[in-house]
């Protein structure tokens, strides 16, 4: 059974960092490219960041590059998406995506 768990989201002020995690079990997580996605209030679900199965080659949304930078562990089966410089338009539920499944997403919301 496929599970994708995100953890690490929470309340941070402007300027802030976070660091989310997504814990994947059920297939061979090092065979394959993750995504982190992002859906604020009202809006479509938008692609964040994209990593290649080795980690080797990124990809960022414009609306992020610069602030946001993805990774993963594979000997842990793990995902991160490191947050810094955070904005209130960065409010949104993140959700890690790969091997066709999807997590049940962590909040983050950025506030004075």
């Amino acid at each position: 059974q496929v599970q994708l768990v995100e953890s690490g989201g929470g309340l941070v002020q402007p300027g802030g960092s976070l660091r989310l995690s997504c814990a994947a079990s059920g297939f061979t997580f090092s065979r394959y490219g993750m995504n982190w996605y992002r859906q604020a209030p009202g809006k479509e679900r938008e692609l964040v960041a994209t990593i290649t199965s080795g980690g080797a080659i990124t990809s960022y949304a414009d609306s992020v590059k610069g602030r946001f930078t993805i990774s993963r562990n594979n000997a842990k089966n793990t995902l991160y998406l490191q947050m810094n410089s955070l904005k209130p338009e960065d409010t949104a539920v993140y959700y890690c995506n790969g091997y066709s499944s999807w997590g049940q997403g962590t909040q983050v919301t950025v506030s004075s």
